[in-house]
């Protein structure tokens, strides 16, 4: 078993998943507009809202989608995703890519338990977590 994050956008989960495709160098990216939802269902036959979408990056996956127009929400709170990298390089490269238009919670840094993390909130009001597993 395993935990697969889940973040909801309002209104701009396509450009949060094609950036995160970007930054983690995703495998496989779906889309899938609330258009496409079998009418029985009764979601909104809108085509500018993601109802889901993911990416995969190697055996693990991001997944998110829009809220329907109406039921907004404010920026993730509270919580933040963390991701794993084999070395500092790749580590510091994911995290200034995640930086373009976000902030700097905790600078990029070696730690006590790692050889390099650094915390941040991108674009898209999104918390990460970046990290080098260093018994990788």
């Amino acid at each position: 078993m395993s935990f697969t994050p889940y973040i909801f956008f309002n209104g701009n989960c396509s450009e949060a998943i094609d950036f995160y495709a970007d930054v983690f160098g995703a495998d496989n990216v779906l889309k899938m507009p609330f258009s496409e939802a079998p009418p029985e269902v009764g979601l909104p036959a809108i085509d500018d809202r993601l109802m889901h979408a993911q990416i995969d990056v190697g055996d693990t996956t991001l997944m998110c989608s829009d809220n329907p127009e109406g039921m907004e929400h404010p920026a993730q709170t509270g919580i933040a995703v963390a991701h794993q990298t084999k070395s500092v390089a790749e580590a510091k490269t994911k995290f200034e890519k995640l930086l373009d238009g976000g902030e700097v919670t905790m600078p990029f840094e070696a730690t006590f338990f790692s050889s390099g993390f650094g915390m941040c909130k991108d674009k898209f009001g999104t918390h990460w977590m970046i990290m080098v597993d260093d018994e990788a």
